[in-house]
């Protein structure tokens, strides 16, 4: 198994936590936060906790998630090839040489 492939099975797991604590916040104050503190200051951990702990968490995942990212670069098999681009290579020939512009495309000679 290769180090990008663990990244990759990184990137997909983390991607999904992060969409499952974005999903149960609610922008309206409803939600999982509501849920839990509902009834007043009363409750165990209460509203004001569990805001807290989704927002950390949000922010805690979208953080890994794109260093994940950016780390998995680093692991891409880039086959050993050069890092030179073939564009430039000097070496190549060309195994037809170019038309000359002035010569005519036919071996005949102009009617007259």
């Amino acid at each position: 198994m290769s180090t990008f492939t663990i990244f990759l099975a990184l990137i997909v797991i983390v991607a999904f936590l992060l969409i499952v604590v974005i999903m149960v916040q609610n922008p309206k104050g409803g939600g999982l936060s509501s849920s839990f503190g509902g009834g007043g200051s009363q409750q165990l951990g209460g509203v004001k906790k569990t805001t807290d702990f989704l927002d950390k968490s949000t922010w805690t995942l979208a953080t890994l998630l794109l260093a994940l990212i950016l780390l998995s670069n680093v692991a891409i098999n880039r086959g050993g090839d050069s890092l030179d681009s073939k564009a430039l290579d000097l070496d190549a020939t060309t195994s037809k040489p170019l038309p000359n512009p002035t010569q005519p495309a036919n071996d005949t000679a102009p009617a007259e």
